[in-house]
């Protein structure tokens, strides 16, 4: 496993875009939607032959978890690539060190415990298969010809327990098959009382006719801001009631290019 900096993060400093060239076989896209308030960080790496991608909550303000995500990003990126950049490298062994590297990162840059759902994926682009780790409860809906499931979260989250280690799971993708992930800014939307929830999102997978990853983090997120119940006073702008701040909705989507059967 490679090992952390040893210097802490500057201050305000913030992480570097996500920046994938045209992938061969495989679509990836992430986006945030309206201004971000929290902790919610995506990153991704494109070795050719591997897209290794991460998506993570981090507990606390934008400001306090800026500094936090971009020393995560330096180890992610820097460890996807020694661990899964050679040739023949066992898929499931390294990316259970990468969320390792990463865990241990949290921690570190946080100086203590830091809640952090994670998300942390490996697509073999030749075979379609993706290992992954849903640490913490990420919502994760993967479609294909049986149609829309969620993808089961069994591990701790991220950022709480230093030897903590994952066991991760694979997923075949077929042609045109496609994963969604958001985070619980989606989920916890709300109209009243009534939260967004995965009995919205799994017809929003199985209705959209889109293969466009960039389409489907669109629509899941149009759907999440349509769905949240705006006070008539606070359109108006009159002061009643208590000022809230809005939740990061997140969202990360991977299709599978090709036709299917």
């Amino acid at each position: 496993m490679m090992s952390s900096h040893t210097d802490s993060p500057a201050m305000g400093r913030s992480p570097r875009p996500m920046d994938l060239r045209q992938m061969q076989g495989v679509d990836l896209h992430a986006e945030y939607h309206s201004v971000r308030t929290g902790g919610d960080f995506f990153d991704a790496v494109d070795l050719g032959s591997h897209v290794i991608f991460l998506m993570t909550d981090i507990a606390g303000t934008k400001k306090a978890t800026q500094p936090i995500a971009a020393a995560v990003q330096d180890i992610f990126r820097g460890s996807a690539t020694e661990l899964l950049g050679p040739a023949g490298t066992n898929v499931m062994d390294a990316t259970a060190r990468l969320a390792q590297a990463v865990n241990h990162e949290l921690i570190r840059a946080a100086k203590g415990v830091r809640f952090s759902p994670t998300f942390l994926g490996c697509y073999d682009v030749s075979l379609g298969v993706l290992a992954y780790i849903n640490a913490g409860g990420m919502t994760a809906v993967f479609h294909d010809s049986e149609g829309a499931r969620i993808l089961p979260s069994e591990a701790a989250p991220l950022g709480l327990f230093t030897h903590l280690t994952h066991e991760p799971s694979m997923q075949a993708f077929e042609p045109r098959a496609k994963l969604l992930l958001v985070t619980k800014g989606v989920m916890e939307t709300r109209h009243g009382r009534t939260h967004f929830g995965v009995e919205r999102l799994i017809p929003l997978l199985e209705e959209t006719a889109t293969h466009s990853a960039t389409e489907l983090c669109r629509a899941a997120l149009k759907a999440a801001e349509e769905f949240k119940q705006v006070p008539w006073y606070r359109r108006l702008n009159l002061p009643f009631g208590h000022a809230t701040e809005d939740e990061d909705l997140t969202a990360l989507a991977l299709v599978r290019h090709g036709r299917a059967n």
